[in-house]
Parts: C-alpha cells; structure tokens; sequence
C-alpha cells in the first residue's frame, strides 16, 4: 500500500546526447509532484558512492563528490518545489559518457532512476592525401583527428558510387577521441575524382573532401599483362564456381542440421513451457482466492452461468432482443443528465436498468458482458454492469452503490468508476467477466480480452436473492450478454501489469502477485 510519502522518480527515457566541451543537464522529477526541498538527492555514476553531486540538508555536499566533478556540477533547482531538479555538468568530456542514476530520499522513502549521456565530438578533417603510385593505381590516404564515437568513413566516386576502403586504422589519444586512416587504392583511371567522408553516427552530421587525381598519374599497362590478367580472371572465375558449389553444398547441409536442431529446440521450448504453465496453474489453484489475476484459471472454480435478460424487470425505455441476450435503448427515449451529479438534489431522472432472470443465493457463479459504445452525436454514453438484490430500489433515478444493495462498475463521462472512487486502467475494457462468489462474499470483474483484474468488492453482506443488473444511457450504446461458446481464449501472463484494486471495509488497496515469476 502506497504512504502519503510514496513516489515515484522518473528520468528521460531516451539517452541525452550532448556535445564535448559543452554543457548538458541531467534531469529527474517525482511523481506524483511533490517539494524535493527537504529531500536527499544524489546523482552518481555505477556505484552510490561514486557521487558526482549530493543535496543533503537543503545544501551541496562535496564530501562524497568524485574528484572528476568538483566545481563542474551544480543543482539546477528553480523547480525543486514541485520535485523537478537537474544536475547540471560544465566542459563535457569523453569520460562523462556512460549510466548515471538520480536518487532520491524522503524519511525513509526512497527511489531512483538511470539515466544515459553520449557525449559526441565532431572532429578535424577527412584530409586527403595522394600516397603515390601503388600496383597498377594511386594509393590515398584520408585521415581525421578528434572524433568520438568513432566516424563512419565513406569512399566515393564523382558518380556517388561508394568504394570499399582498402585498410581503416583507428586509435585513441589520451583524452578517449579517435584518430582514423583510411586507405584506397584507385586503379581506374576514369576515376580521377574521388571524396571521402567522414559521418558522427549520433548526430548524422558528415564532412567531406574531394581530390583530383591527374590522368598521367595512374601506371601504364603493357600488352602482355593484359594478356597475363584476362587469363588470370578466366582462371578465377573457374576456381570461384568450384568453390561456390562446395560451398552451396556444405550451405545445404549446414541449414538442414540446423533446421533439425531449431525443430528439436522448438519441441524442447514447447515442453518446458507446458511444465512452466501447469506448475504455476498448481500452485494458483492452491491459493486463487487470494490472486487478483489469470481470469481464464479463475473461471475453473466458478459456474458459468447462461445469463437471460427478464423483460418483466426492464425499464419501459429498453428494447431487449428476441434472445433476451442484448439490450439497447429505444431511439426516442429522453436522453438524461448525468445520474451521478443527481444525488441529494431532489430532481426526478430516471436509470434505465434490467436484471437477469437468474436467481442467486449460494455457490460461485459468473458470466461475461460485451459492451457497445454509440458513437452517434448526443449525450455521453453511461453503462453500469454488476449485480444486486432483489430488495434493492430501482424506481425512477437510484444510486448504484454497495449501500443500495447494487455491486456494479459504471462507465460514465469517458471514465470507469465503481463508487465511491475512480478506478485507473490502461485502457477501457469491452469485455467485462463478473465472477460473484456468494460462499467468500465477493463480487470481481476482469477485463476478458487480456485476463487483466478490474475491481473486487469484498467481504460483502448480501440481503435477499441477488440477480445480473445491467443499466445503459446514450443513443447507439447497446450491451450483449456472453455465451459459454463465445469464449476468448486468453492465456495468463507470467507477471500482470494492472494495478489491483479491492474494497475492504471501505479502504482500497493494491494487490500483490501470488505466483512467483
């Protein structure tokens, strides 16, 4: 459960790149946002000791400060009230790029969060140089000084055609930037314009230059080596098809092996995740009333119920199919106001509400609802799905609340709620199981696509005979109630990543995972 000093610190997701020689920032802020005055904040490299800037007591603290930092670090705060604040970091060097992690401390709470910073540096050159006469061409030479990270070195010729450099010879200076050469060898005379380029990976920006070669620059050819060179080609090429050939041989016999062994590994794969499923669905039967999660292991310990809409408890607003599986609202029935804002104000409004002809006194039973929302302009759809008693009011406009003797989640205003409270998910669900244990005191309801817990009602006291409940408002909204044969088939994830939500005497709180990972 979350303390009023519960939060969370929160970094760039992305590296900051930033140039060498300049400044650069790096910024941390809590959630939700609270004053960082009174806090300890720390910033550090790989180990907590190894301090690039500590706040403690409302001021620096240079005793654990590595000596790379001193005078080069300071607090950027203009914003700390609201828990944004930034180390700011003067005259970047190479060895400033690498982790670095914000920490952040409040009594005895505390988070932190990584961050990463690239400093770049965008050197000297490319310089191009003529060597001399080399074989049969003319050997150049491009090189460049001060990079960092390493440039990518591109030969190319006036057409832009791209040459393979000959040799690439990198080294570091003692500050960590990288000196490059990079050699070509031009044997065609036709190419006497040649550039090399020299591109930083991060930023993309490139330098070039070009060099002319003279035509009498580049060595003659005798007849004779014509001769001599025609034949060496004829001869490669007779060598390079059998090599090709054993080579596609020895190819095919490598992919058929390795295709026998992907084929035994994927039949290993599927074994051990058939043992890892059945282990952990062995150990959620032991303790599922305690796991908020794995919807499709859940329904196991439940009756599926085939839900039948009672036409005789519809409101005279609803139209209920030929089924009495789906209900929609008639198209000239009066459109009202929030029911929510309603309550204590004396007004007469109406919920258009249905309950199931099932009837329920013990056991464990559920069912699915498929929700439909009208995207037709008018008021904003409202829908409320769940369960209630049979000694509940339903006369003109009601308060669907466990006091009422109705346990229901609404959508109402493009949000979900179950009162008293708002409830956070990742995304509105359509397919709602509603799972009411009568033997526990507990009504759940699950998101059915992804398996994912929406909300419990716990330790209940139930009056009378309970039924499915069902209420809708807004042109085009119409709700569908789920056959055993319409099941998804949804297979539990290894760690759920709702939030868990459950209502104990009033208090919410967040559950925790049963199933170790």
């Amino acid at each position: 459960m979350w303390g009023s000093d519960s939060f969370l610190v929160i970094s760039p997701s992305e590296p900051i790149v930033a140039m060498l020689g300049m400044d650069t920032v790096l910024p941390c802020h809590v959630s939700p946002a609270m004053s960082a005055e009174n806090m300890e904040l720390r910033w550090f490299r790989s180990e907590f000791s190894e301090a690039v800037y500590v706040y403690q007591d409302g001021m620096e603290q240079v005793g654990e400060q590595l000596v790379d930092f001193k005078g080069r670090a300071e607090l950027v705060k203009d914003y700390i009230t609201e828990g944004r604040v930034s180390v700011r970091i003067y005259s970047l060097r190479i060895s400033d790029s690498g982790i670095y992690k914000c920490f952040f401390k409040k009594g005895s709470e505390f988070q932190e969060a990584t961050l990463e910073l690239k400093v770049i540096g965008l050197g000297s050159g490319p310089h191009v140089f003529m060597v001399g006469p080399e074989g049969t061409g003319i050997r150049l030479t491009c090189t460049g000084k001060r990079w960092f990270p390493q440039p990518e070195v591109q030969w190319k010729d006036a057409m832009g055609e791209k040459i393979p450099s000959l040799s690439e010879v990198e080294t570091q200076d003692d500050d960590g930037l990288f000196q490059i050469e990079a050699s070509l060898i031009v044997r065609d005379s036709s190419k006497r314009e040649v550039s090399c380029s020299m591109k930083n990976p991060f930023f993309g920006q490139e330098q070039v230059e070009t060099i002319s070669i003279p035509e009498s620059f580049f060595p003659r050819t005798s007849p004779w080596m014509t001769a001599f060179a025609v034949t060496f080609i004829i001869l490669g090429i007779f060598l390079g098809a059998v090599v090709f050939l054993a080579w596609k041989e020895r190819q095919e016999k490598k992919r058929t092996q390795e295709a026998q062994a992907e084929k035994e590994k994927e039949s290993k794969d599927k074994e051990s995740l058939e043992k890892e499923l059945g282990r952990r669905k062995q150990l959620y039967q032991q303790d599922w009333r305690k796991a908020k999660l794995y919807a499709d292991w859940r329904k196991e310990q439940f009756e599926a119920v085939a839900v039948t809409l009672d036409p005789d408890t519809a409101h005279h607003n609803l139209i209920l199919s030929e089924n009495r599986k789906q209900v929609s609202l008639m198209g000239n029935a009066p459109q009202n106001c929030d029911a929510s804002g309603r309550q204590g104000q004396g007004e007469s409004e109406t919920i258009f509400s249905v309950l199931g002809q099932n009837c329920f006194t013990t056991g464990r039973h559920y069912w699915e609802i498929e929700v439909n929302i009208g995207t037709e302009v008018g008021l904003e759809p409202r829908w409320a799905v769940g369960v209630c008693s049979d000694t509940a009011e339903r006369n003109g406009w009601f308060v669907e609340s466990p006091e009422k003797n109705f346990w229901v989640i609404a959508y109402n205003k493009g949000v979900l709620i179950s009162r008293p409270e708002s409830l956070s998910l990742r995304q509105h669900p359509q397919r709602i199981g509603v799972f009411l244990d009568l033997e526990d005191k507990d009504v759940s309801f699950y998101n059915m696509v992804d398996g994912s817990h929406i909300y419990s009602f716990t330790g209940i006291t139930f009056y009378g005979t309970l039924h499915p409940y069902l209420s809708l408002q807004g042109a085009g909204t119409y709700v569908t109630i789920c056959s055993a044969s319409d099941d998804t088939e949804n297979y539990p994830e290894s760690s759920p990543k709702t939030h868990l939500k459950s209502r104990d005497m009033g208090v919410a709180q967040e559950a925790n995972p049963l199933l170790p990972p």
